[in-house]
């Protein structure tokens, strides 16, 4: 198998949490497409739908790689899994899951500053989200990071895309107000086109604003991804995201079964 990927790429992943890799998925947009379509053809039970006042919808699923063709062949076929590895500088890369992300014209949800690992079920050093655009994305309505913030020791309270928390008594401190301080932090983001895909930690502090476009969607997948060293967590009263309720593994086991498929 190939290098896929510069040291320099790989450096900045490491380092600041993020990177941009463009046009690795080019190969794979129509195919990604056409599995999103079939997904808000027929969400799963999990699926959420955000209206907005002016019309717009924001869709989110996840966990539908098992039903959904497009998803399974791009999981399984594509070279995500070797560029995943590169990354994390793992041995082997286990699926954790799949996530759909659309945002309609004039849909005024943005998605709040977060990290991604507060909300599951696993605990990690070895990880990373390959997020891929399906559309245009503009600077001013695409994902942006706050470099470093993978490396700050921290685990910050989960919320929805709402705004609410998603457990509101998990012993977590709040994230600071990013929004409001953006001068005091090194916030990194890249306009972007279908096929390229933002690689980052699921650690790293991030957030998207809303699209206040009046005619262009912004369609994403995201492929959740893992290494070596991923282990189940059981955090007791809490809700994660996804539940993985049925998931038969106990706190501290090794993130393996049929939820989690080894793909390299």
């Amino acid at each position: 198998m190939g290098k896929f990927l510069t040291d320099q790429t790989i450096a900045e992943f490491r380092t600041q949490g993020a990177t941009l890799l463009q046009g690795v998925f080019a190969d794979w947009v129509d195919v990604l497409r056409d599995g999103v379509a079939a997904n808000m053809a027929d969400p799963a039970p999990n699926a959420r739908n955000y209206q907005t006042e002016g019309g717009g919808r924001f869709f989110v699923d996840y966990c539908n790689w098992d039903r959904i063709d497009q998803y399974r062949d791009f999981i399984f076929n594509s070279n995500a899994a070797a560029i995943g590895i590169e990354l994390m500088g793992s041995k082997s890369a286990r699926l954790f899951h799949e996530h759909v992300l659309v945002k309609t014209p004039k849909s005024g949800t943005p998605t709040p500053w977060h990290q991604d690992l507060p909300y599951y079920c696993l605990d990690a050093n070895q990880t990373v989200s390959l997020w891929i655009p399906l559309d245009d994305i503009p600077r001013d309505r695409t994902l942006e990071f706050v470099a470093g913030s993978h490396e700050w020791g921290k685990f910050y309270r989960p919320q929805r895309f709402d705004g609410t928390p998603l457990n509101e008594d998990d012993g977590l401190e709040e994230l600071p107000d990013i929004d409001a301080n953006r001068r005091d932090y090194d916030i990194l983001s890249w306009a972007l086109g279908p096929g390229d895909a933002l690689a980052f930690d699921y650690r790293t502090v991030h957030g998207a604003p809303a699209n206040t476009s009046a005619s262009a969607q912004r369609r994403a997948f995201s492929l959740r991804l893992v290494g070596d060293d991923a282990t189940f967590a059981k955090r007791a009263g809490v809700v994660t995201s996804p539940p993985f309720n049925d998931v038969g593994l106990l706190h501290g086991d090794a993130l393996v079964g049929r939820e989690f498929p080894q793909i390299l």
